[in-house]
């Protein structure tokens, strides 16, 4: 368990948390819907979209989620994993790493800071592993509004890719295991 401002209390999570993550991401497209985004992950909500039931079940249960709670309700998601989907345009990164695979969250808690919360720790878990590069990519349409948001957390854009007609963003976090093992922390 890992505690942070405002009282986010991030844990480890499972299969059970698929109907939570599932209602974060359709309150993530209705959100972006009201703000005229429809190009990111279009108008009908993700649990409604062939697939996205099954992938956030496989997220649960095969990757590493950590959920983020606020007052015992589950208000974020972060997943890991050792590299990026097979489906995306996305060349290795030649050495280990840890990858977000999602990082979303319920949109009633907006600015309470769940998103940078659950990105610190996922540079911790990649430190605890002995990781020293984390990983994401991102959709970056919109005026690269996603893209800045990273940037704000450490991260620094490396490629462009465009998956079909999304275009999206990978960008990289060197975590500081290097300098922690070499004694220049």
């Amino acid at each position: 368990m890992h505690e942070t401002p405002h009282d986010i209390r991030i844990r480890p999570g499972g299969i059970a948390d698929a109907p939570a993550v599932l209602d974060m991401l359709d309150s993530a497209v209705v959100w972006m819907n009201e703000r005229g985004n429809t190009e990111q992950w279009g108008t009908t909500p993700w649990s409604e979209r062939p697939g996205r039931v099954e992938r956030v079940e496989r997220y649960t249960s095969e990757m590493t989620p950590y959920i983020a709670e606020l007052d015992g309700t589950p208000a974020g998601v972060l997943v890991l994993d050792s590299g990026p989907s097979s489906q995306m345009p996305i060349e290795p990164a030649g050495e280990p790493e840890q990858y977000v695979r999602l990082l979303v969250s319920h949109r009633r808690f907006a600015g309470l800071g769940i998103g940078a919360a659950l990105l610190v720790h996922a540079a911790e878990e990649a430190r605890r592993t002995g990781v020293d590069l984390l990983r994401v990519d991102c959709w970056a349409g919109g005026g690269g509004e996603l893209v800045r948001f990273y940037e704000r957390n450490g991260f620094t854009p490396t490629d462009r890719f465009l998956h079909g007609t999304w275009p999206g963003q990978v960008l990289a976090r060197r975590v500081g295991v290097r300098a922690a093992r070499s004694g220049t922390a």
